[in-house]
């Protein structure tokens, strides 16, 4: 099943979050920022700062903290550059990996935000597709992975996921 909801995604109760992290996995603005004061500052800082960074376009994982879920995928979407410097690839690479190491690590349930439509600048409407069309081919194959919210910071992008789902309603079959 695939949701897309308005809210908290720091608040969920799910095996992993995603995180829309820096390359430097150090905390940030937005969604990010949130992840890290909900999570516990301190722990997830050391936690990251052991890992050493991760390349735009891939995922690290560390532990929930504080955090309702378990685990937090981090994962380093592009910034916006006008769409010629390879953003779609990168993008779509950060939901093909997340999927991916969800599913190695037997998550049942997963939560995204919105990677990149935020400080990074990734257009919504190009995102939006990106996202969904990642995690239904993910969903596709043979996962432990039964569940896939896109958690919203707000009604427009949570209804844009809803249309791109197939529908106004919340939930959508992969």
């Amino acid at each position: 099943m695939i949701e897309a909801i308005e809210g908290d995604i720091t608040a969920l109760r799910v095996d992993a979050i995603v995180n829309a992290a820096n390359e430097r996995l150090a905390g940030g603005g937005g969604v990010d920022g949130a992840i890290h004061r909900a999570a516990g500052q301190r722990e997830l800082q050391a936690a990251c700062r052991a890992i050493g960074g991760c390349p735009t376009g891939e995922v690290r994982l560390t532990l929930g903290f504080r955090l309702p879920a378990g685990a937090i995928i981090h994962a380093v979407g592009p910034v916006w550059h006008g769409g010629g410097a390879g953003e779609e690839a990168l993008l779509a690479s950060c939901y093909r990996n997340a999927m991916a190491l969800a599913a190695e690590q037997g998550f049942a349930s997963l939560a995204f935000p919105a990677i990149s439509c935020g400080v990074y600048g990734f257009p919504a409407a190009r995102a939006v597709p990106i996202a969904v069309r990642e995690v239904r081919a993910a969903l596709a194959r043979p996962t432990p992975v039964e569940r896939v919210i896109f958690c919203c910071f707000d009604a427009a992008m949570a209804e844009l996921y809803r249309r791109e789902l197939g529908g106004a309603g919340l939930t959508s079959p992969p």
